[in-house]
């Protein structure tokens, strides 16, 4: 089992808001680039959303659950697919996206337990909590040619130091994949 982190992020490290649906400022820095610079499988997650399981703090699930479900290409058939576990205090309904339910307990125990590959995208409060742990093995994050100079960052400026090892780089449109993974224990 992997914990992999899949981000858009600006060329400074900021994460919050790409699509503009925060209402931020600076918010939709990712869709800039146009439709295609975020379309389809642009983190190459493949069969890991065949077999793994995607987990969601609230609000991304929500903005999510409003997106996916109404459509219809190949990829977002595997994302509607894909069993979701979603990380709230509050929602107590998640039937408006298939395959979703909220995760039961503590969110740490759940992914130390869990035994399929989980992919955590956006959900920057579940990420930081998984940082914080050392759970996370890899982090996918496509990167944008844009500095904004504020917002919240991937790695915030009390991070411990962590050393990762690059996997691969590769220009997608616009932005470029990096993967970097820890090295193993």
């Amino acid at each position: 089992m992997s914990v992999v982190v899949i981000e858009f992020t600006t060329l400074d490290g900021i994460v919050s808001d790409p699509d503009g649906s925060g209402g931020t400022p600076l918010g939709g820095w990712a869709f800039r680039h146009g439709p295609e610079a975020v379309a389809g499988d642009k983190f190459r997650l493949g069969s890991t959303l065949d077999d793994g399981v995607l987990l969601l703090g609230r609000g991304t699930w929500q903005l999510f659950s409003r997106l996916w479900p109404n459509r219809d290409d190949p990829f977002s058939r595997r994302m509607n697919a894909v069993p979701k576990l979603v990380a709230t205090r509050t929602l107590t309904d998640v039937s408006a996206w298939a395959n979703s339910r909220i995760l039961a307990g503590d969110l740490l125990d759940a992914v130390k337990r869990e035994r399929r590959d989980v992919v955590v995208t956006g959900s920057l409060g579940v990420v930081r909590q998984l940082m914080a742990e050392d759970l996370v093995d890899e982090y996918r994050l496509l990167t944008f040619p844009t500095v904004l100079g504020s917002g919240h960052r991937l790695f915030p400026a009390d991070t411990p130091p962590t050393e990762l090892r690059c996997l691969a780089a590769e220009q997608i449109g616009a932005a470029v994949l990096t993967r970097y993974r820890r090295p193993s224990r």
